[in-house]
């Protein structure tokens, strides 16, 4: 019976999600026409994505709502919200699960995802790295001590990185004069795609990848499971804010950079 259940109950999963991902696929298809001079376009799409996101958010929790002891719901929390949500809400939804369920080999593994999550929360002291730029010169996060920094992931393949980045290049030139800074982590594995992308997208600050693309050791150290995402750091080295996108960056820096 067990067995029947959870074959429902993924079979109901993936009803839900069968629109959705036609979606992703669309818009997929749609960012990849975008010109990076349409700002109209850009702005349209930044829309669209936002809205997209929202739907799958609302649709995953829903689901895992009326299905706390089904497999497929921790399948979803794991491989579609752990992507979206904030890591107080993805342990929120975990212990709304029963808990046989999460003593599953599969609630282990999101069990140590959140504790690892827990490393890179705000008020924790980023961990160092060094990686190359684009020149091939390793470059520390240490190096930037004493300034404001974000430490931003995308990818010259990501439609909604490339979408968000007008709002991260508007904080920079606002900021760039104030002791703030951008270190850009791509996890791009073709480097003349990320090497194009930069300049497409007019990213004047330090940009650095080790072309693993989703394997990138500096997106692993930081538990990155999603772009776009970032980590603002203060000029002692501690996280003080993550995933601020939009008009939240900006909001942020305003406040720190009096």
């Amino acid at each position: 019976m067990k067995g029947s259940e959870d074959n429902k109950a993924m079979q109901a999963y993936q009803k839900s999600f069968q629109g959705l991902i036609k979606q992703a696929q669309a818009l997929n298809a749609e960012a990849s026409t975008i010109n990076g001079t349409d700002e109209a376009a850009k702005d349209a799409f930044r829309k669209k994505a936002a809205a997209f996101n929202e739907e799958v958010m609302n649709t995953g929790k829903e689901f895992i709502k009326m299905h706390p002891k089904q497999l497929a719901s921790l399948w979803i929390l794991v491989n579609e919200l752990s992507k979206r949500v904030e890591p107080g809400e993805f342990e929120q939804l975990f212990n709304s699960l029963d808990k046989p369920l999460k003593e599953t080999k599969y609630g282990i593994s999101a069990s140590k995802y959140i504790r690892s999550l827990k490393e890179v929360s705000e008020g924790e002291l980023a961990e160092d790295f060094s990686q190359e730029d684009i020149n091939g010169k390793p470059v520390k996060l240490s190096s930037f001590r004493g300034k404001y920094v974000l430490v931003d992931f995308w990818a010259s393949w990501c439609g909604p990185c490339r979408a968000e980045n007008p709002n991260v290049v508007k904080a920079f030139n606002r900021f760039k004069d104030k002791n703030f800074t951008i270190v850009g982590v791509s996890l791009d594995n073709n480097r003349d795609r990320w090497v194009a992308a930069v300049k497409q997208d007019n990213l004047q600050w330090t940009q650095l990848s080790d072309l693993k693309g989703w394997s990138n050791e500096v997106a692993q150290q930081y538990n990155v499971r999603a772009i776009p995402a970032n980590f603002l750091i203060d000029p002692k080295g501690r996280i003080i804010g993550r995933n601020l996108r939009g008009g939240d960056l900006e909001a942020k820096l305003e406040k720190v950079l009096k």
